[in-house]
């Protein structure tokens, strides 16, 4: 079975690249195994004096549920199967960590929203990806 990595971030761009994801479905042979993705940036400084990591890595989870809510939505209202995981870190990086150690197939990206001239360029996530994934990437705008 494909496995395919769908990471979001619960912007405009991310609910496109599920949308039109779900839309192309039909591509595939067999229904992929759908993995979503939210990555929190850590958050700076020495938060940990003032704040324990259990509370800390609640603030995470909470916040990259909330990311992930309309991705999650989405493929409920269309009764597609799915797993999401929350993971901190950079971005990139974790991406394609989490890519490997799950042997996904394929990832599935959205460009970041910009306008029409800056629309030109991706965004430095998905350009980066593109760049450093070894797994194949598509870009969905």
């Amino acid at each position: 079975m494909l496995k395919m990595l769908l990471p979001v971030d619960g912007s405009e761009a991310s609910g496109r690249a599920v949308e039109q994801f779900m839309e192309r479905l039909d591509w595939y042979k067999e229904k992929p195994e759908i993995h979503l993705l939210n990555v929190r940036v850590p958050l700076h400084g020495d938060i940990a004096m003032f704040i324990n990591k259990e509370e800390i890595g609640n603030y995470y989870q909470e916040e990259g549920l909330k990311d992930l809510g309309q991705a999650r939505a989405l493929l409920d209202q269309a009764d597609v199967a799915y797993q999401h995981h929350i993971v901190v870190g950079e971005p990139v990086t974790m991406i394609v960590q989490f890519a490997a150690e799950i042997a996904c197939d394929q990832i599935v990206i959205g460009p970041r929203g910009l306008g029409a001239i800056k629309g030109l360029l991706l965004g430095s996530v998905a350009s980066k990806l593109i760049q450093l994934a070894t797994t194949p990437v598509l870009l969905l705008k």
